[in-house]
């Protein structure tokens, strides 16, 4: 193990002389053997920034499941819940690509996929023929009505063991993260 590698402290149970792992020691390999790796994270950083990874995708992948059942990707969701905010104003192609959670260069092809199956409609501007306005439809309001309750289900299987104060300041240490990040889209 090199001088850089995180090793947490263990306790000793003087009773009988056995150590045991510290309640630190215990989450930390809780990881490491979720994502079968052998040896200890290099630092506390690092082991968090896997964490955060690992869990993203873990929420991700439960989303995807529920929403998959009406037909729809997690980026399609993503697209209709933005529409579904934006109201009868409706909103430009590249601001929703922008408010998006994952980067989608593939914007054009996914509304091209969401106004196909009648979620999604698409407008040109008088003005600026360049610019598309995106509005959600009638079926896509319906889509997203119907997956509402099991979305919040979901959101509650994904952080519903955490107390609304341990809600709260996770919202709070993950906006620090993001604040300081050079990939952050404004």
């Amino acid at each position: 193990m090199g001088d850089d590698a995180y090793v947490p402290s263990s306790r000793t149970d003087r009773a009988d002389s056995v150590t045991t792992p510290s309640s630190e020691e215990e989450e930390s390999v809780a990881l490491q053997i979720e994502i079968a790796q052998n040896r200890p994270f290099h630092s506390v950083k690092a082991e968090i920034a896997v964490s955060i990874l690992r869990t993203a995708a873990l929420i991700e992948r439960h989303f995807a499941q529920v929403v998959a059942r009406t037909g729809l990707t997690i980026q399609q969701y993503n697209v209709l819940r933005i529409l579904r905010g934006a109201g009868s104003e409706g909103m430009p192609t590249l601001v929703i690509r922008d408010r998006m959670i994952h980067a989608a260069p593939g914007i054009t092809r996914l509304l091209d996929k969401l106004e196909k199956a009648g979620f999604a409609r698409r407008e040109r501007t008088s003005p600026d023929r360049r610019q598309v306005f995106c509005y959600i439809t009638e079926r896509g309001l319906a889509v997203l009505d119907e997956l509402d309750e099991e979305m919040r289900d979901a959101d509650e299987v994904a952080v519903g063991s955490l107390s609304d104060a341990e809600q709260k300041q996770l919202l709070r240490l993950l906006e620090n993260v993001r604040a300081r990040h050079p990939g952050k889209r404004s």
